[in-house]
């Protein structure tokens, strides 16, 4: 029997890239390599057909620690080698995909006959390496990076993962792997200014369990929300929505409403829900907040502001079904998931412009509609609100753009760029 490996630093929570992992593992098997997955933490892989509709259940795990742990994210990358070493070590393995770049121990496997494919996210080489300092992307400079790492204590746990990556970063990934993949023309745009080469671009797919829906309800026939979704956490800057855009929409739109779906477990993410509720009311708006095991039922005079948290995928849609519009406010969002998932409902969808969001979702323009400040968001979140013509095309759009990167379509392009490496 021949293996693949697939080594992902955390496969225990929902994320776009678990997604690619999890895609990426049924393209494996299809082509006759039997997936084993490696990760840091113990996980439950029966979850994914819930999240995405994936089955992965079947395949073997090895994992460095017996437990499940939801912090150190972060730092969980730099050790994701060991347990994919112990599968190199025991089994016939003859690619390995990951997803992370701290794999230096690992390529020497290559000698061995091992294909490594790298599926690059963000090249976080160009955050840390002093080269790079004012290209906007280094730290100190990337609003992502700084909304969630910029401040104490945050800023020390990223300083001891920047101080100890450098013992475990692969040199040069078109040195290191034999196949470089990345999620955007944006990614890869960064990807060259580090290394001078282009990796290929292969997107990451819509679930499996996300349908298309083929014709969405008229603009007439939905109710004035603005739907956002996405983890409560800085980076996703829902505390700018609140306190700077929101003020600003209602007054052009007073009818408007926002609903924000957020997966929030940890103390971190639990605290960051209590301060957007904080920063929405001192803004002058009711806000509710939803916790899990309830529903968002009828929208009330009362609230302007929903919180809505740790959702099932059924209600999600449901919402995004009655809703006009899809917000996303991250900057420099690498891909963006939840944009896909909402142009999936035939959503119109208003993005910052930069990032993979805008590039490959957006298409700079072609198909949702971008902002850089405060202005511009409530100028297009206020024409897709009001416009029908506008809502119409937009939505239209959104639908023809998923059609291009389904699972099936994800699969069938992994697993053939899998096959040239034979």
């Amino acid at each position: 029997m021949a293996y693949s490996v697939v080594s992902h630093h955390y496969w225990g929570s929902p994320g776009g890239g678990q997604l690619v992992c999890a895609s990426a593992a049924v393209a494996l098997d299809s082509v006759g390599l039997e997936p084993i997955l490696t990760g840091t933490f113990k996980f439950d892989p029966g979850r994914y057909v819930d999240w995405y509709g994936i089955d992965i259940s079947r395949f073997r795990v090895y994992t460095l620690m017996p437990v499940n742990i939801k912090a150190f994210g972060l730092w969980t990358r730099l050790y994701m080698w060991r347990p994919a070493k112990k599968v190199l070590d025991n089994y016939d393995t003859r690619v390995m995909f990951i997803d992370e770049e701290a794999y230096k121990p690992l390529v020497g496997y290559r000698s061995r006959g091992l294909k490594i494919v790298e599926y690059v996210h963000f090249p976080f080489e160009v955050v840390v390496d002093p080269r790079f300092r004012g290209s906007g992307l280094a730290y100190g400079e990337d609003p992502y990076i700084m909304e969630r790492y910029g401040k104490f204590p945050m800023n020390i746990y990223w300083g001891v993962f920047t101080r100890l990556l450098p013992r475990y970063l692969r040199e040069n990934p078109f040195r290191d792997a034999d196949l470089v993949l990345t999620n955007s023309r944006w990614t890869a745009g960064v990807v060259k200014m580090v290394y001078g080469e282009e990796p290929v671009v292969l997107n990451p797919p819509i679930p499996p369990n996300m349908a298309i829906v083929g014709s969405p309800k008229p603009l007439s026939d939905r109710l004035p929300l603005v739907v956002m979704l996405g983890r409560f956490s800085e980076e996703k800057r829902y505390h700018w929505v609140v306190t700077e855009l929101m003020p600003r929409l209602v007054r052009e739109f007073p009818s408007a409403k926002l609903v924000i779906f957020g997966g929030a477990t940890t103390r971190t993410q639990l605290g960051y829900v209590n301060r957007v509720a904080d920063l929405a009311r001192r803004a002058g708006f009711g806000v509710k907040v939803i916790s899990e095991g309830n529903v968002i039922n009828e929208l009330d005079e009362e609230h302007q502001v929903y919180l809505r948290l740790n959702a099932p995928r059924a209600e999600i849609n449901e919402t995004m079904d009655r809703a006009r519009v899809f917000l996303h406010a991250t900057i420099n969002e690498h891909w963006g998931i939840a944009v896909a998932e909402a142009m999936a409902r035939g959503l119109p969808v208003v993005v910052h412009r930069s990032g993979g969001a805008w590039s490959d979702l957006a298409m700079n323009g072609e198909v949702g509609l971008g902002y850089e400040g405060v202005d511009e968001a409530v100028e297009a979140l206020a024409k897709l609100l009001t416009d029908e013509k506008a809502w119409g095309h937009y939505s239209g759009k959104s639908l023809g753009r998923v059609g291009e990167i389904t699972f099936d379509k994800f699969v069938s392009r992994l697993s053939e760029l899998v096959k040239r490496l034979a």
